[in-house]
């Protein structure tokens, strides 16, 4: 497919569970070529959204489109998915080639084609040295990567990718990084979720933020910024002790300081100067009783993109 031909459409898709709305009315399309990224904290709509692409989770309303098809009607056009969970999907007492040509076979490929394909895969991802090593053997790094192998081997137009680096080295982070880099090149849309926001703003062309089932906002990462952050820093500061009184919330207020749901004691905010300037909020803090025992500034980064948008920490 050429490269920048839409490949997957969602439109204004809701899915509830019971009273909670996993999915409220999200809509996004991806590319042939481009890589994007989901992020989101547990339990926004990351994996409903993952299942209805892949026609698993049926749609209270909305649509999802895979090259005009509708995946959870059309057996063909679920063909056209890769899908690549976070839990490794590998038989483990069988060899990484024996795996390749299993899940090869069992994408519709034939048995000839599953063999080739499996051992161009492994020179692919550097592991042709451990074709007929058992899975088990395997690092968690290589484990990975053949678990990527495997789900493109068929050839999808749309691959989707669930935490893809989750517990792996900083080296075998790399490598599937330049996987992902290359399966890009040729043209492949790419949508991976993830809580590794360092991880978005590297690979991803565009990024979405998803929250309480709802896409917040999206877009590349200088638009992001600029959208939300413009070119103020990012001011954090960890008090000793909450706020106790009005006059200090009111101060807290007055400095754009939002303290974190999950920890009141953390704020953070924006500051329109330097270093300067948040040295100078460190010391009215202090002199209206809150002691600061962190204060951090920073450039404007995806961090405080998130947190500017939902109110929320990505961790849980």
């Amino acid at each position: 497919m050429p490269v920048g031909s839409p490949v997957v459409v969602v439109e204004n898709a809701r899915r509830a569970f019971g009273a909670r709305q996993a999915l409220a009315g999200v809509s996004l399309a991806l590319s042939a070529g481009e890589i994007y990224a989901l992020v989101g904290r547990n339990g926004a709509g990351k994996t409903t959204l993952i299942r209805a692409i892949c026609g698993r989770a049926r749609l209270d309303g909305g649509t999802v489109r895979l090259e005009g098809r509708d995946p959870a009607a059309d057996a063909a056009a679920r063909r056209r998915l890769g899908l690549v969970p976070q839990e490794i999907a590998l038989y483990p007492e069988l060899t990484a080639l024996e795996n390749l040509e299993i899940l090869g076979r069992l994408a519709g490929l034939a048995a000839a084609d599953a063999r080739r394909r499996a051992r161009e895969a492994l020179a692919w991802i550097g592991l042709a040295d451990r074709a007929k090593s058992r899975v088990a053997t395997l690092s968690g790094g290589m484990k990975r990567r053949v678990n990527i192998a495997a789900g493109v081997l068929h050839e999808p137009a749309l691959l989707l990718l669930d935490e893809p680096t989750v517990g792996v080295d900083p080296q075998a982070r790399e490598r599937i990084h330049e996987m992902l880099a290359a399966l890009r090149a040729r043209g492949l849309a790419i949508l991976l979720t993830t809580h590794d926001l360092d991880q978005a703003a590297l690979l991803a062309d565009r990024i979405g933020i998803i929250d309480d089932g709802v896409l917040r906002a999206e877009g590349t990462l200088s638009q992001l910024i600029a959208s939300t952050l413009g070119h103020a820093r990012e001011l954090t500061v960890r008090l000793v002790a909450p706020p106790s009184s009005d006059a200090q919330r009111a101060l807290l207020a007055q400095l754009g300081l939002a303290p974190d749901p999950a920890d009141p004691a953390r704020l953070a905010g924006l500051v329109a100067g330097d270093l300067a300037d948040a040295l100078a909020a460190g010391r009215r803090l202090a002199e209206a009783g809150l002691s600061a025992a962190e204060l951090s500034v920073r450039e404007p980064s995806l961090y405080g993109v998130f947190f500017h948008v939902t109110g929320k920490e990505l961790a849980e």
